[in-house]
């Protein structure tokens, strides 16, 4: 009984995180060659700065042999007080919604320049009080991505 337990615990825990790391707050930054996503609810405190989670949507599929590919997640570290930013890594995102796998970009912080994609992103991660979300899902992240990128 005791192992059955443990096995319903890290399922419903599993499931758990798969439910809230589909809750997402994101708002557009930026469209350019990509389209950009903040997720607003994935800002967290770190240290003397906060992290955040964002979205890079492309204009179209890319197929890689048999895998369609349609942006990618990666997380953030912003300085607010010295703006900088540290793009900490890089999960590519199958059409099918699945990530990964993640790859660590080995950067350092660096200095945010204004009308970049860090200073558009950290203008959400930094600023103050709720930012009204474009997207709850990637999908639909995706699709009002690819609609901008088209104007």
């Amino acid at each position: 009984m005791t192992r059955a337990f443990a096995v319903l615990t890290i399922a419903a825990t599993l499931l758990a995180t798969h439910a809230a790391a589909q809750d997402h707050g994101l708002v557009l930054t930026g469209v350019g060659r990509f389209a950009i996503f903040a997720d607003a609810a994935s800002i967290t405190p770190d240290g003397d700065g906060v992290r955040m989670r964002s979205l890079q949507v492309s204009d179209e599929d890319m197929v890689i042999g048999d895998v369609t590919y349609v942006g990618g997640w990666s997380w953030w570290r912003f300085d607010c007080a010295g703006q900088t930013a540290d793009r900490l890594d890089f999960a590519s995102l199958k059409a099918d919604g699945t990530e990964g796998p993640i790859t660590s970009t080995r950067s350092q912080p660096y200095a945010i320049s204004p009308g970049g994609d860090a200073a558009e992103l950290a203008a959400v991660a930094c600023g103050p009080g709720s930012h009204k979300a474009d997207a709850a899902t990637a999908a639909d992240a995706v699709r009002i991505g690819r609609a901008r990128m088209k104007d």
